[in-house]
């Protein structure tokens, strides 16, 4: 979004209407908005704080320094140049000037440019601004030239506010909604990818499944079972892993195994704890008949259920 600047346009009066009307082009040409001008003049006491006021509005401010010194502000016993030039360094706004080339001063063509009541205060002044950002021109056409590559750093400077359309603000503002919302997603999603590397950091992930998710899945799982009287009753599938699992732990076959309850894990069990990759086959060399048993990652989620039952039970201690 392009931006604006205000520059306020300062410089002595009588002599200088030509160079300012210069910089005034310059400005209008490059898109920005120029302040100062022939609205104030030097002498006039009562504009000081309507001219502060516009210094303060604005983002740039310009000097463009010729041969002459200029009126006496008597509160501060500076020239009402000198004054601007200041109290736009007090208030810290961007501050360049535009000198005169010493051989290019109109005093030497016309008598009345000639600074002569205070000389003295003129190149001290002058000394203090070419110390600070400046150039020197010959003439107007150098003015133009000035200002308008001077501008273009200062629009690339994103401390300098400037001024847009009110559409233009419009979809500005549209914009740092999309962004903050952006930036609450991506905060959750870095929250969330903190906890995932946590979990993954102790070890909370059983074959790619969140512990405490798939401790309530099992849970939520029945599976037939039968008790030591040949009854079949439903159970979850976690209590079953859990009664049965020094079983489990040890490995299961089914070769022409003739105990029932065996035989029961295996075909109503056991397929159920492969899906979650709680048990696995076990290849008995020489062998042509399965083995199951309990996998690294079963003896994992195993290890957490106890250590997660001893921290119950010490809480209620």
């Amino acid at each position: 979004m392009k931006k604006k600047l205000q520059v306020f346009i300062s410089s002595t009066y009588i002599d200088m209407i030509e160079e300012r009307q210069a910089a005034v082009t310059a400005v209008l040409n490059a898109g920005h908005i120029p302040a100062g001008m022939e609205l104030f003049k030097s002498g006039d006491q009562s504009q000081k704080e309507t001219i502060k006021r516009w210094i303060d509005e604005s983002d740039v401010y310009m000097l463009i320094l010729g041969s002459r010194y200029g009126s006496i502000d008597p509160e501060s016993g500076k020239s009402y140049t000198h004054w601007e030039y200041d109290y736009a360094g007090q208030q810290g706004k961007r501050r360049f000037a535009i000198v005169i080339k010493d051989e290019m001063e109109k005093a030497k063509t016309s008598p009345e440019y000639l600074e002569r009541e205070h000389f003295t205060e003129y190149q001290d002044f002058k000394k203090e601004v070419l110390n600070n950002i400046s150039k020197f021109y010959e003439d107007s056409k150098d003015i133009r030239l000035i200002v308008m590559e001077s501008l273009k750093d200062y629009e690339e400077d994103e401390n300098l506010r400037g001024w847009v359309r009110a559409d233009n603000l419009n979809n500005h503002t549209m914009l740092i909604e999309e962004n903050n919302k952006l930036i609450k997603e991506n905060s959750k999603l870095k929250e969330s990818l903190e906890k995932e590397k946590y979990r993954v950091k102790t070890n909370e992930l059983i074959n790619g499944y969140d512990f405490s998710e798939l401790k309530k899945t099992l849970s939520e799982i029945n599976v037939s079972i039968m008790n030591e009287s040949e009854q079949f009753f439903e159970r979850p599938l976690l209590k079953v892993f859990i009664g049965f699992s020094d079983t489990f732990n040890v490995g299961i076959s089914n070769l022409s195994t003739t105990i029932k309850i065996e035989l029961m894990l295996i075909f109503e069990v056991v397929p159920k704890l492969l899906t979650f990759g709680l048990m696995e086959k076990v290849k008995v060399p020489g062998d042509r008949y399965q083995k199951y048993q309990t996998s690294k990652e079963g003896l994992k989620f195993q290890a957490l259920l106890k250590i997660e039952e001893q921290k119950e039970q010490a809480r209620k201690v």
